[in-house]
């Protein structure tokens, strides 16, 4: 069977990889092109568009770059019809990917949807084009179930987070013992260069002032040395890893971590962290006339579970005062550290098991029996 799979970010990347591997563990003879980074062409198929051509945040942002963005979808559509694809996966990224599904849903094609948008939040009228556009809706957030349930989404299926996945493959490909220092605290400043101008300037003030540290930022090959070195210069106790989040985090006492995916990741890996966040001031105020009371917080541990298991320091409060003051929670003060890990033995268990991509992969897999069944 032929799968065009649409990944428009690093996480999307990484999910993407995992959900290309079970596909082809169900079907061998997979014929697989799609958009994404460097994990997903490792796994194999054809690469249409890298991620680091797509990944514009915010309001602003996207209006900046709207011209690529729109020459992108209209490339996308020509593409798609050219493969002529059995079914269609697009891996979270939805402003762009919703916008395909309805062209790909009026010509006939199977679309799943992995990763849902997070309509619980804001855009909730997108819930109308999705029952309409999408044959399967697979989210990863326990508390979503309710959510589809009340709105009548029968196509939304309930599949895990595979961000198990992923620590799990992980895990089992690197046994020997990695044992956390603490010495080293992570910085996993963001992957678009739009948040690590606004978040790695007072990540790196806090490290200046703490030379008993060696701070260590996640950093990401397709932006390389030319974007972190001038940040990073004059600064004695500060280096760059590149694409190795995950060995960073398993030997990392503490984090400091831009909200996203990487929030997640960090509690997964049991490293006591302070979320921080600061974006362009209009698409701050724009976002916030959208989503109201609705929302508590942003970073994942804390939506999942309900309760503010880590700090979420967020525009003004991302200030040296409140980030010294958080970061001696995660780091001196031990029950502080203490409190954090039994919040993510919380979340863990909210969580469950592993098997996002494989139960994902299924359900691709049944979609296009079912088309095949009725030609």
């Amino acid at each position: 069977m032929r799968y065009y799979i649409i990944a428009g970010e690093a996480s999307g990347d990484l999910h993407g990889a995992n959900l290309m591997r079970a596909i082809m563990r169900r079907d061998p003879e997979a014929e697989i092109r799609f958009w994404g980074g460097d994990a997903m062409t490792a796994v194999g198929g054809t690469r249409v568009r890298h991620i680091r051509d797509l990944a514009y945040m915010g309001f602003v942002e996207v209006a900046m770059h709207l011209p690529a963005v729109l020459g992108n979808i209209r490339f996308c559509k020509q593409d798609i019809e050219a493969f002529r694809p059995d079914a269609l996966v697009y891996v979270d990224y939805p402003g762009f990917n919703l916008k395909i599904a309805k062209f790909a849903h009026k010509l006939g094609y199977k679309n799943i949807h992995y990763i849902s948008p997070q309509l619980w939040a804001w855009k909730k009228g997108r819930i109308t084009s999705m029952r309409r556009d999408l044959d399967r809706l697979c989210y990863i957030l326990p508390f979503e179930q309710d959510f589809y349930s009340r709105n009548h989404f029968p196509q939304a299926v309930y599949v895990g987070h595979p961000l198990l996945d992923a620590v799990a493959q992980f895990r089992a490909e690197n046994t020997s013992e990695n044992p956390q220092n603490g010495a080293t605290v992570a910085l996993l400043p963001g992957s678009r260069r739009q948040e690590l101008k606004k978040v790695l300037p007072p990540m790196l003030k806090l490290a200046a002032a703490h030379p008993e540290y060696r701070f260590v930022i996640a950093g990401m090959s397709l932006l390389g040395d030319a974007f972190y070195e001038p940040f990073i210069k004059d600064a004695a106790n500060v280096s760059v890893v590149y694409d190795k989040t995950y060995e960073l985090l398993s030997s990392s006492y503490a984090a400091l971590v831009c909200s996203g995916t990487a929030t997640l990741e960090t509690a997964l890996f049991n490293v006591p962290q302070v979320v921080c966040y600061s974006a362009n001031a209009l698409s701050i105020a724009i976002a916030k006339r959208f989503v109201g009371k609705r929302i508590k917080y942003i970073s994942l541990p804390n939506l999942i579970a309900d309760e503010p298991i880590v700090t979420e320091l967020i525009q003004q409060d991302l200030n040296p005062q409140r980030l010294e003051e958080e970061f001696a929670r995660i780091t001196v003060q031990q029950g502080s550290r203490q409190q954090m890990l039994q919040g993510y033995a919380r979340l863990h268990a909210l969580l469950g098991n592993v098997g996002a991509s494989d139960r994902t992969a299924q359900e691709i897999i049944n979609i296009i029996g079912n088309k095949v069944t009725t030609q």
